[in-house]
């Protein structure tokens, strides 16, 4: 994917910071805005996890900091849940004007109460999605329920929210209680996707049901069981992120684009951080990354992972249209593979320690009624797949730059 910097300009005139996070293509299907939760930022795990893995199926998210928060200019203490509000219609106006107009609003905690009580004033968003929502935006305040009366007391107090600390003014309180975003639900209009964890011990998953009661159809409730509020663990948010697609799929109108910006037959791309790389064909896409030790973030398989998938998968195709042309009982092959850099120690360059050999380990398990001479004869066919010849041929690689 593509990260772009981009900032605009909130209804009160102060910059707000984003990300536009771009597919390889940078011919987005759709484009959606993500809101994050109480106190959080646009680069929270989640919110960035959730993002690429929508540029994947050809989305575009523009990730953002509400005002006061991140890098965006202003200060928290003199905003609130309407600030918020008014914050994500900025955002609506900004890739409308600037992109395409918006189809889809997803919004994080408190961020997604807010993209409840803003859509109605998005006309082109079709989809709304919520995950750990709660329905009414007064629930945030048992965040600092003992700090309550000091900040009526004195107008505001400095409390600390997820061990860091935040001034609050009581018109954050007094706007939180007179903020209804229920009433609001009847009229959405709006396809709604209400996802939450009944762990959730932040926002209890009761509002789920608040939510979805008040909403009238269409609109689909998504348990994510076992997740936490942040969707800390990657494969909770990717799992989140995978099923906003496919929901949306069916609501949104996506302009699907049949040209990509390359004549090749696959488009790789890294962006400037990490090692996250984004593979791209004609009709397919997937993400490529290092494993969390070598630096990267472990959010797909690795270059040589790809490799000896593509070997294996070759041998288990082939194996499958041979057994298939003799009819055979080949009921199911399995390759299992592992690549290694070995020390040469029967060549010329036997003294250099640094001389290796690539080794890849290939097992191939066959199920069905198979007698002995049909599945030597099909391990003998492993070795004719063509990706297996290509690896023993001579192979130029001509590189340019465009």
């Amino acid at each position: 994917m593509k990260s772009i910097r981009v900032d605009f300009s909130n209804s009160s005139g102060l910059k707000l910071s984003a990300n536009l996070e771009m597919p390889v293509t940078e011919k987005p299907e759709a484009y959606a805005i993500f809101a994050h939760c109480f106190t959080c930022s646009k680069n929270l795990s989640a919110v960035v996890n959730i993002s690429r893995t929508l540029n994947q199926r050809g989305i575009a998210v523009l990730r953002f900091d509400f005002t006061g928060l991140g890098s965006s200019e202003g200060d928290f203490s003199d905003t609130n849940f309407s600030s918020n509000v008014n914050d994500l219609v900025s955002a609506y106006n900004y890739l409308s004007e600037n992109y395409a107009s918006p189809k889809i609003i997803i919004g994080h905690s408190l961020g997604g109460a807010a993209v409840l009580a803003s859509a109605h004033q998005m006309s082109d968003v079709q989809a709304v999605v919520t995950i750990g929502a709660p329905a009414d935006p007064v629930h945030v305040k048992h965040i600092f329920d003992q700090d309550i009366d000091k900040i009526k007391e004195n107008g505001e107090a400095t409390v600390n929210i997820g061990g860091r600390p935040f001034k609050v003014k009581e018109q954050l309180l007094n706007d939180l209680a007179s903020s209804n975003v229920r009433d609001s639900l009847p009229k959405l209009k709006k396809a709604l996707l209400v996802m939450h964890s009944p762990q959730d011990n932040i926002v209890g998953v009761e509002n789920a049901r608040l939510i979805y009661d008040s909403a009238h159809h269409p609109k689909s409730f998504i348990t994510l069981d076992g997740a936490d509020h942040l969707l800390s663990d990657k494969e909770d948010s990717n799992y989140v992120a995978d099923l906003i697609a496919s929901w949306s799929s069916r609501y949104v109108d996506f302009s699907k684009s049949e040209e990509l910006t390359t004549h090749k037959q696959v488009t790789v791309r890294t962006g400037e951080s990490g090692y996250l790389t984004e593979v791209s064909t004609e009709n397919h896409s997937l993400l490529v990354d290092e494993p969390k030790g070598v630096g990267g973030s472990d959010l797909g398989p690795s270059p040589y992972d790809l490799l000896v998938a593509s070997l294996g998968a070759c041998t288990s195709m082939t194996l499958r249209m041979y057994a298939d042309h003799k009819n055979w009982d080949l009921k199911e092959v399995k390759v299992h593979l592992e690549h290694n850099k070995e020390h040469v120690e029967d060549s010329e360059n036997v003294n250099k320690k640094s001389a290796k050999l690539d080794h890849i380990d290939r097992e191939i398990e066959l199920t069905g009624d198979l007698n002995e001479e049909q599945r030597a004869r099909l391990l003998e066919i492993a070795d004719r797949c063509p990706v297996h010849k290509t690896l023993h041929s001579e192979i130029i690689v001509k590189t340019k730059l465009v």
